[in-house]
């Protein structure tokens, strides 16, 4: 009996270690919004999807692997929408979605902040994007808000009536 009860042990924290290592999944919900804003045009991206696991008891298990549809772009104006789509600025054709994969979520004093690579445009860069997780009942909201200069990422011409600096605000409801 001896001889099968420390191997049963070792299973058993073995497991119990894995089930405190196992970020809680979330699945997004309605209604969410990601917005952007700049001197000259501002507007909402309508689709996206995605996988989250946080916790934040546990935040090295948190992961976010989001992608956006770039044609789902909205500024209120259909000539300016299917410009954005167009090969001179957003370019859905060759490049469809926006990708954001985190490689690590911390805590800050306002929040957390996800750092992760950004694909935009066929360009990848390390991006850090804070945010707020405010649990709801039985589901919990993401928000944050930050800024994108869309000249790293080669998105439209350099100065103009555009702004360069794009303000990003997100807000994700989701529930396990």
């Amino acid at each position: 009996m001896k001889k099968y009860f420390l191997p049963a042990v070792v299973l058993l924290s073995i497991s119990a270690l894995f089930a405190f290592t196992v970020a809680t999944s979330w699945k997004i919900s309605s209604p969410y919004a990601i917005r952007f804003s700049t001197a000259g045009v501002s507007g909402i991206f309508k689709n996206f999807t995605g996988t989250i696991a946080f916790d934040e008891q546990n935040l090295t298990t948190a992961r976010f692997d989001i992608s956006i549809d770039i044609n789902s772009i909205n500024t209120g104006n259909g000539m300016m929408n299917k410009h954005a789509k167009g090969d001179e600025w957003f370019d859905a054709a060759k490049y469809p979605a926006i990708q954001f994969t985190s490689t690590k979520i911390v805590k800050t004093s306002a929040g957390y902040t996800a750092t992760g690579t950004l694909q935009l445009h066929g360009i990848t860069k390390v991006a850090n994007l804070p945010f707020q997780f405010k649990r709801q009942g039985n589901g919990a909201i993401f928000e944050g808000s930050f800024n994108i200069n869309r000249n790293d990422f080669k998105i439209g011409t350099p100065g103009g009536e555009v702004g360069d600096i794009m303000k990003v605000v997100v807000s994700v409801p989701v529930i396990q």
